[in-house]
């Protein structure tokens, strides 16, 4: 089966450190490996989102939203990676450039 990667990573946060959940096979992985005593009703979305876009009932994008949801909700979400916020900033004065 082929990668269902995202359009963009949705970043979180663990104890010490940061990932990057780029597919929604890490993204499941990511899920089933969340505390049983943590799992609600935006849990059980972001992990029911991910299983039908896996079996093509919703988009990868869709998948992600409600992944980038869940994270949000549980405050685990880090808005971009240093690296990707760089690129971004970059990517954009370089199109200002352009448009002027």
């Amino acid at each position: 089966m082929p990668k269902m990667r995202f359009i963009e990573p949705v970043c979180v946060s663990g104890r010490q450190d940061f990932a990057d959940i780029e597919d929604i096979e890490q993204a499941l992985h990511f899920l089933r490996e969340w505390p049983a005593d943590r799992r609600g009703p935006v849990y059980q979305a972001a992990y029911n989102a991910c299983t039908a876009a896996r079996q093509g009932y919703l988009t990868v994008e869709e998948a992600r939203r409600s992944l980038a949801g869940f994270a949000r909700i549980t405050g685990i979400l880090k808005a971009t990676t240093p690296a990707r916020a760089h690129a971004k900033s970059v990517a954009g004065q370089a199109a200002s450039r352009v448009a002027h």
